[in-house]
């Protein structure tokens, strides 16, 4: 038998944090040219093209979209969607959900190699027991579990629909 679902996040409460962190994200950087948003793949990229939408429809801030690609269970090889040179760049790398930290510490390895002005983090969820130094600068919801829980952001196209605890 499946585990039921335990849904923390509605679809519109989802929406409703994303955007307050939208506002967080241009308040912190209200006087910066260009922001880009870095997205993990798969959900944290969904994340970012909403952050992006928002962004948009809220300030004048030049947003570019990328996304990075890691194997979250193995971490190693990191790959980013586009070369860029991020010097002097602030970076918002966005996911959906921060279990342990350990994906959002090897999401920053590719940046290390330039000179950012800023490194920022956004998780739509975070869990509160973490095992990597990584501090999300723009949470949605911070959920304290047990180590047997997990959390799933769901997705539908390019809309987040909720967020369930198993």
């Amino acid at each position: 038998m499946a585990p039921q679902k335990k849904y923390i996040l509605s679809k519109e409460v989802a929406g409703k944090k994303l955007r307050r962190m939208a506002f967080e994200i241009f308040e912190n950087n209200f006087d910066e040219k260009e922001i880009i948003l870095a997205g993990i793949s798969e959900n944290g990229s969904v994340v970012a093209r909403v952050i992006q939408k928002i962004l948009s429809e809220i300030s004048s801030l030049k947003t570019e979209l990328i996304s990075i690609k890691l194997d979250k269970k193995k971490p190693g090889e990191v790959v980013l969607s586009k070369k860029i040179d991020f010097n002097d760049k602030v970076i918002v790398v966005t996911d959906d959900v921060s279990n342990s930290g350990r994906t959002l510490l090897y999401a920053l390895k590719p940046f290390l190699d330039f000179h950012p002005k800023k490194i920022q983090t956004l998780v739509l969820v975070e869990r509160t027991h973490t095992g990597f130094p990584v501090h999300s600068d723009y949470v949605g919801l911070s959920v304290a579990t047990t180590l047997q829980e997990h959390i799933y952001v769901e997705v539908e196209g390019e809309q987040i629909s909720g967020a369930c605890l198993q």
